[in-house]
């Protein structure tokens, strides 16, 4: 995490000196078991979970930029940063909603997804996402606000 947010934030300072500021966005996780939808109502062990943290970036950031930044952050990170990679993200259709409260009690919320999702004709399919709004650091959990988006198809 620590070498996700100190590329995110290079790359911002490198790009405000150049004239062109924008803000770091939220971290985003997507989580999955092998073989299935990853779902908290039902889930698999927790050994068998998978996930990977995001930050998005500008649309003008590429991957040149990445490597210039990326020499910075190992010097003040370590070797973590060159696990970090610029990729292309598309989900397609989606239904999402916004839970308040700690992480450890989604499990009613995505239940609710979840059936949204089938009363709406669709099933769910790829990885369950979430966009985290608030920093649980400095965020009393029962204010956490988290998005869960879960990407759909119809049946």
């Amino acid at each position: 995490m620590q070498a996700l947010y100190g590329l995110s934030y290079t790359l911002k300072f490198d790009q405000k000196a150049k004239g062109r500021d924008y803000a770091v966005i939220h971290l985003e996780g997507l989580w999955w078991v092998d073989g299935g939808v990853f779902d908290l109502n039902d889930p698999a062990p927790r050994e068998t979970w998978r996930w990977k943290s995001m930050i998005r970036q500008p649309d003008f950031i590429t991957g040149e930029m990445v490597e210039e930044a990326r020499p910075k952050v190992r010097e003040k990170r370590g070797a973590k940063a060159d696990e970090v990679r610029l990729e292309s993200f598309h989900e397609g259709l989606c239904a999402q909603v916004l839970h308040v409260g700690p992480y450890s009690e989604e499990g009613p919320t995505v239940q609710l997804l979840h059936g949204f999702i089938e009363e709406s004709g669709y099933r769910a399919r790829g990885f369950h996402h979430e966009i985290y709004l608030g920093d649980p650091r400095r965020t009393k959990p029962e204010n956490l606000k988290t998005i869960l988006r879960q990407p759909v198809e119809e049946k």
